[in-house]
C-alpha cells in the first residue's frame, strides 16, 4: 500500500515510509493514564502523511528513519490524514536515519558579544516580594 490509496477511516493499513521530521513529544494524562504522543511527518514514492507516534513508539523513531507500519489506522484531523499504529497496530523501524532525533537537546546560539561580560538570564529567578498585605512576582 501507497500514501496516495490512504483513506479516512481506513484500518488494516500496511505500508513502508521515511521519517521525515519530527514534531516535539507532548504528555498527557487521560483517564488517570499518563503517555506521551508526537506527530511525525512521513512520506513514500507517493505522498506524505501525518504519523501520530504514542508512547515507546515516540523514542523508536528518528528523523531519516525507514519503518514498516503493520495493522495501522488512519484518521483525519481538520481535513488533514493522520496515519497511526493505534491500539492494534505495529510500527517497526527497519533503517535508521542518519538524521538527528527531534528529542535530542537544542544548544543555545552563542552570543556573539564580549565574551568577558558574565551571562545574564532575560530574567531574575522567581522572588515574592511582600508589599505591606499584597505579595508580587517580578521577573
Amino acid at each position: 500500500m501507497n500514501i496516495k490509496d490512504l483513506k479516512p477511516r481506513m484500518g488494516s493499513v500496511n505500508l513502508v515510509v521515511t521519517v521525515v521530521d519530527k514534531g516535539d513529544a507532548r504528555e498527557f494524562d487521560k483517564f488517570g493514564k499518563k503517555g506521551r504522543v508526537c506527530t511525525a511527518t512521513v512520506q513514500d514514492d507517493t505522498g506524505k502523511v501525518a504519523l501520530t507516534l504514542w508512547n515507546e513508539d515516540v523514542d523508536k523513531v528518528g528523523v531519516g528513519d525507514k519503518v514498516e507500519m503493520a495493522n495501522g489506522w488512519v484518521g483525519e484531523y481538520q481535513g488533514e490524514l493522520q496515519l497511526s499504529a493505534g491500539k492494534f497496530g505495529q510500527l517497526k523501524v527497519l533503517e535508521k536515519g542518519a538524521g538527528k532525533p527531534a528529542e535530542a537537546p537544542k544548544e543555545t546560539p552563542k552570543d556573539d558579544k564580549d565574551d568577558d561580560e558574565p551571562s545574564q538570564a532575560p530574567y531574575k529567578d522567581e522572588e515574592m516580594v511582600e508589599d505591606g498585605d499584597k505579595e508580587e512576582e517580578y521577573y
